[in-house]
């Protein structure tokens, strides 16, 4: 298998889900570190945040990871071998008010990694930018955006239902890179 050091962000992610997998903890990768793997690299995360399924224990995780050779210091995972680290926030897989519709998943030489479809994950990055003003999170949805195919109706509908419907129509141009009409 490739080295630790040597793993690209997706890698790392497939790597360490495949682990918790086999210690029967189910995850989900979402934020910065899926813009990272959608946008090959154009955004580049170091965070890989992992939303456990239901009975994801916190004592459990870290028993699997500890056989990896992680640490925690804080809420923070790191590998000595790695300039990345994983944080679980708590769940549920949520974009907004609303559970996350679509989980794809993807393989890696190192495993399979369980994430945010793009549409998803634009949602994911709209819902910083609707509602912290993020202008990088924005930013990060239009590069996902650029290279995946987006299903564009079904983040209007949930803008709509997040109440952003008109703040949506502003940023749709810019969004689909200049080929939508508002």
């Amino acid at each position: 298998m490739k080295p630790i050091r040597e793993m690209t962000i997706g890698e790392f992610g497939a790597f360490v889900s495949d682990h918790l997998k086999k210690h029967e903890i189910g995850v989900v990768l979402s934020g910065g570190s899926c813009v990272s793997i959608y946008s090959h690299n154009r955004y580049q995360s170091f965070d890989l945040d992992f939303i456990g399924d239901h009975g994801a224990e916190r004592k459990k995780i870290k028993q699997a990871l500890m056989i990896l050779g992680f640490s925690e210091k804080n809420k923070y995972f790191t590998h000595p071998e790695s300039e990345y680290f994983i944080e679980f926030p708590s769940g549920p897989l949520a974009v907004g008010g609303e559970s996350v519709k679509e989980v794809v998943e993807l393989t890696f030489s190192t495993g399979k990694l369980r994430l945010l479809s793009p549409t998803e994950c634009v949602k994911d990055r709209l819902a910083a930018y609707y509602y912290w003003q993020d202008r990088q999170c924005l930013e990060q949805a239009i590069l996902v955006a650029a290279e995946n195919q987006i299903d564009f109706g079904e983040i209007e509908r949930w803008s709509k239902k997040e109440g952003m419907i008109e703040e949506y129509r502003k940023i749709l141009n810019v969004l689909t890179g200049g080929s939508a009409t508002s």
